[in-house]
C-alpha cells in the first residue's frame, strides 16, 4: 500500500515537472529573449521565467504534500542534526565549488545570481526588491532543494535499494539534475562537470538519509547552487 502511494505521488510529480519542462522546451527561447531584454517591465519578465522553474520543482510536490496531509518536517526539515546534515552537505559539494574555481566561473558570491534576474531584481526600488528575492529564494532555493528530497524519498520507498552507500532516490536525483542542466558534454571539462554534480546530489541525499534531516540540501542551494 505504501509503496503503491508513493508510486502515484511520484507520478504526480514526475508528471507535472514534465509538462513544465516540455513547455520550456518550446518556449524557453522566447521567454528567454523577452526575459533578457531589459526595455520589457521587470515583473513581466520574470513571471514567466518564475512559472516554469515553480512548475518544474514546486507544484508537484505540493499537490502531493496536499493530497497527503504531509508536513515538511516528516521529509526532515527539523531542527535534529541539522548542523551534521549542513556540514555534510557542504562537504559533498567541495568537487562542486573546486571545479567552479578552476574553470575561472567563480563570479563573487551572492545566492541565486545564476537566475538572470536576481541583480536586476535587487536593483528594483523597495519593497520589491525584497519582495523578489524572497520569492526567488523559495522558488529556486527552498522548493527546488525540497523537490529532491521527496522525490529521492518517494523513489526508495517504490524502489527499496540494498546496499550502505546505494540509494536509488539518490541515484534518479543525481541523473535528473545532471538531465535537467543539460550536462551533455563528453569532453573533459563535461566530464569533470558531471561528476562534481553526481556527487554534489547524491551525496546530499545519502548526507539526508544518515542524518534524517534534510535542511542541509536546502542549503545547497541557497549557498552553492546558482550562488558563484
Amino acid at each position: 500500500m505504501i509503496k503503491k502511494q508513493a508510486g502515484k505521488d511520484l507520478g504526480i510529480i514526475l508528471s507535472i515537472s514534465f509538462i513544465f519542462a516540455a513547455l520550456y522546451i518550446f518556449l524557453g527561447n522566447s521567454i528567454m529573449k523577452y526575459g533578457r531584454n531589459g526595455e520589457n517591465p521587470l515583473l513581466l519578465r520574470f513571471i514567466p521565467v518564475a512559472a516554469i522553474q515553480f512548475g518544474m520543482a514546486g507544484l508537484g510536490l505540493l499537490i502531493v504534500k496536499r493530497k497527503n496531509k504531509e508536513s515538511f518536517r516528516e521529509y526532515g526539515l527539523i531542527l535534529n542534526n541539522v548542523i551534521w546534515s549542513v556540514l555534510g552537505c557542504l562537504l559533498v559539494s567541495v568537487p562542486t565549488v573546486l571545479f567552479l574555481y578552476f574553470t575561472n566561473d567563480i563570479h563573487g558570491f551572492l545566492p541565486f545570481q545564476g537566475m538572470f534576474l536576481t541583480k536586476p531584481i535587487l536593483h528594483a526600488s523597495m519593497p520589491w526588491n525584497i519582495l523578489g528575492y524572497i520569492l526567488i529564494a523559495i522558488i529556486w532555493g527552498f522548493l527546488e532543494g525540497i523537490n529532491y528530497v521527496i522525490i529521492a524519498e518517494k523513489v526508495n520507498i517504490r524502489f527499496p535499494c540494498k546496499g550502505k552507500w546505494l540509494n536509488c532516490g539518490a541515484l534518479v536525483c543525481a541523473m535528473m539534475c545532471i538531465l535537467i542542466h543539460g550536462m551533455f558534454r563528453f569532453d573533459l571539462k563535461g566530464i569533470i562537470e558531471i561528476l562534481a554534480t553526481f556527487i554534489l546530489m547524491y551525496g546530499m541525499i545519502l548526507v539526508k538519509e544518515k542524518t534524517n534531516n534534510a535542511w542541509g540540501c536546502i542549503a545547497i542551494f541557497f549557498v552553492i547552487w546558482n550562488a558563484f
